[in-house]
């Protein structure tokens, strides 16, 4: 069975990406992140069948921020689409009226820091292969990158 991880809160989470979306919430949110469904598969990179492909996934990672709306983290790994990292993410946010927006993407695995920027939204550390890695901050209006951290401690790439 194919699996995904997802880094939250230093946590690494597991699960087995769905066959298709369980809710039109889950669809709208797979939407919000770039990801089409392609028969029982969401996609977003054009990858031609490697083995290292791994469909789309969504992760529900909670209510990052306080708002009373939970945030999702779409994932999904190829190293055709994706390079080194082998994984793409995408980080959304379910609005106030229903809809999902996406908050930031990009290849790697991002981890929830407990350190926070403005509005309450958590610093994320983006890791794939190596030891020092970018770590990104909300500004308010996107996440920004401010620096190289290692499970949460800063550092020199």
């Amino acid at each position: 069975m194919r699996r995904t991880f997802c880094a939250v809160g230093g946590l690494l989470m597991v699960s087995a990406p769905p066959a298709m979306a369980q809710s039109n919430d889950d669809a709208a949110a797979f939407h919000a992140a770039g990801f089409a469904r392609q028969g029982s598969e969401w996609r977003k990179c054009e990858d031609p069948g490697t083995a290292s492909y791994v469909a789309g996934s969504l992760e529900r990672v909670g209510d990052l921020n306080g708002d009373g709306q939970p945030e999702a983290v779409v994932s999904e790994s190829s190293s055709f689409c994706y390079g080194f990292e082998g994984a793409g993410f995408a980080l959304v946010s379910r609005q106030v009226d229903g809809s999902w927006k996406l908050l930031m993407e990009g290849s790697g695995i991002p981890v929830f820091l407990d350190s926070k920027g403005p509005d309450g939204w958590p610093d994320i550390e983006i890791g794939g292969p190596g030891f020092c890695f970018p770590r990104v901050r909300w500004s308010g209006s996107e996440y920004r990158e401010v620096g190289f951290s290692y499970e949460g401690k800063a550092c020199q790439p």
